[in-house]
């Protein structure tokens, strides 16, 4: 990201990913969705917490409103609503050559959906799988217990030649 960013947050949830991009892009700005109320209203205390003027967002299911949006530079996609296909062909339509799509699953349909998506699209990509274990008592000592895998795919639009 660059101070001037423009990013896109699909799914936004509590808003800990916008927030961030918020904060790291102050000459940006950063444009969230989330379908569910109870998520903005986490969002929109963080937003004022951090006293940011660059972040707006929006109490809806996306792709609704995105043909508003300017195009990004940045987009991050942590929930779909069943819409993940769709979202992909779009955000790859109007990301910006050489810009990156994120994208965080927790589901084999998801990530099976997303790489289907990508393989009809001219854009990079890779996966890479992120799992950690916490500490757990048994008996008098400690062990460790798996936590669910997340996926996070890494797209990059190509620039044209």
């Amino acid at each position: 990201l660059r101070t001037d960013s423009i990013v896109w947050d699909i799914g936004a949830g509590s808003g800990s990913v916008g927030v961030e991009a918020a904060l790291l892009c102050p000459q940006g700005h950063v444009y969230a969705i989330e379908k569910n109320a109870g998520d903005c209203e986490n969002a929109l205390a963080n937003r004022t917490t951090f006293g940011l003027h660059n972040y707006s967002l929006f109490n809806a299911k996306a792709p609704e409103g995105l043909e508003n949006w300017p195009d990004p530079d940045a987009v991050f996609v942590g929930g779909s609503g069943g819409e993940l296909a769709t979202l992909i062909t779009l955000i790859l339509q109007r990301l910006k050559p050489g810009s990156w799509l994120v994208m965080n699953f927790v589901t084999f349909e998801n990530i099976a959906m997303a790489i289907e998506s990508l393989k009809a699209s001219d854009a990079e990509w890779d996966v890479t799988q992120m799992q950690c274990s916490r500490s757990k008592p048994i008996l008098d000592m400690q062990r460790l217990a798996a936590e669910n895998p997340v996926w996070i795919v890494s797209v990059q639009k190509k620039v044209a030649t």
